[in-house]
């Protein structure tokens, strides 16, 4: 076995729980133990690398809920305890938050070794910056831009929402141009979706219609294009070389482990009987995850789920992947696929040259992957 493998690394603790947020973050309330969660991250790294090869890691993620909210020491920390683990070059990225880093020295997380920033701006308007809950101005998302490339980075992802609540096509379009003009290597530009168990699921906001939201895609595709973008993911647009290999190590189905509360894995075992996808899953209150780092859930995936799973991922990437990824990653032949695989090229609505879909089976990817359920 050879699959890629990636880490990555969740920071639960966030400053305030956005309305549309469903990931595991929990708001700041006073202090929490910072020095306590990185000795917990170490532990769990341990046991977790156990039987990875020295330089055996591509890339690392360090998510959450607000990872800058941490300091530059923590991080070097770390990752100087995984270093003897990754390879030459790795990618480590971490996520910030403009409304918790704006006025901090991006050198120093440069030099504890993170070489690629995610900065969460989401919008540049200050209304739809309230209604989203989030605790900056688009003042503090240029501030904290500048701060990052002061501080080297050369390598920054700008995540960026469309269809908010009551938002305009021209509101939309603006936040895209105003992004374009810090000059990002990469932009996530993903549309609000309302997840359940979240505020904006219990208290629905007016969301803008399904026609309008086409016409927020096809007008911001169209300048992403113009400015020198990429689209190479869903959702995720990158000049040339700079895609984020972490996810799409994701999405073309390779391994990764998963450390600190709430953190999912996957990994693929091979023996006699041939190939198991095995998950993983941490507990996700802080509190669980500090008293037991090592406690973890692991699940097999049943054969009969892989092709639908592997689908779900790969694609979401505009160009796929070639056919022979799918027996390697999974263990199941190609014929697996069919016959809808075979229906949907009929229909012109997937290659036969590889498992991707056609331009035209892109922008109707929840019908193509509905056959194959």
């Amino acid at each position: 076995m050879n699959l890629p493998l990636s880490l990555y690394v969740h920071f639960p603790w966030c400053v305030r729980k956005c309305p549309y947020c469903d990931f595991n973050s929990h708001p700041v309330r006073g202090a929490f133990d910072q020095a306590g969660y990185l000795n917990a991250l170490l532990i769990d790294a341990g046991a977790a690398l156990g039987d990875v090869p020295p330089q055996g890691i591509s890339s690392v993620f360090l998510g959450g809920g607000t990872p800058s909210l941490f300091d530059a020491d923590s991080f070097e920390k770390l990752l100087t305890h995984l270093q003897p683990w990754l390879e030459p070059g790795a990618e480590i990225t971490m996520e910030a938050n403009p409304g918790t880093v704006e006025y901090q020295d991006f050198s120093a997380y440069r030099d504890a070794g993170i070489s690629r920033i995610s900065l969460g701006a989401q919008t540049f308007n200050p209304a739809h910056l309230k209604r989203l809950g989030r605790i900056h101005g688009p003042r503090e998302i240029r501030i904290a831009f500048e701060r990052v490339r002061a501080g080297g980075f050369e390598n920054v992802n700008l995540d960026l929402m469309y269809g908010l609540p009551e938002q305009t096509t021209a509101e939309a379009i603006e936040d895209l141009s105003q992004a374009l003009a810090l000059n990002p290597e990469h932009i996530s530009w993903y549309q609000l979706t309302i997840e359940p168990r979240t505020e904006f699921a219990r208290h629905k906001p007016p969301l803008p219609s399904e026609r309008k939201i086409e016409v927020i895609e096809d007008t911001g595709r169209a300048l992403l294009e113009d400015s020198g973008f990429h689209r190479y993911e869903v959702s995720a647009w990158a000049r040339p070389g700079r895609q984020c290999r972490h996810n799409v190590n994701y999405w073309s189905f390779g391994d990764y482990l998963g450390i600190g509360a709430g953190a999912h894995g996957k990994r693929t075992r091979e023996d006699s009987t041939g190939l198991q996808i095995v998950r993983s899953r941490k507990a996700a209150q802080p509190r669980l995850y500090l008293a037991e780092p090592l406690e973890t859930r692991h699940n097999a995936v049943p054969d009969t789920e892989i092709p639908l799973e592997f689908l779900m991922n790969a694609l979401r990437l505009t160009e796929g992947v070639s056919a022979d990824v799918f027996p390697s990653r999974t263990g199941l032949p190609l014929a697996s696929l069919e016959p809808s695989w075979n229906e949907l090229r009929e229909m012109g609505l997937m290659r036969k040259d590889r498992i991707a879909t056609t331009a035209f089976g892109y922008r109707h990817l929840d019908a193509v992957l509905q056959r194959f359920l």
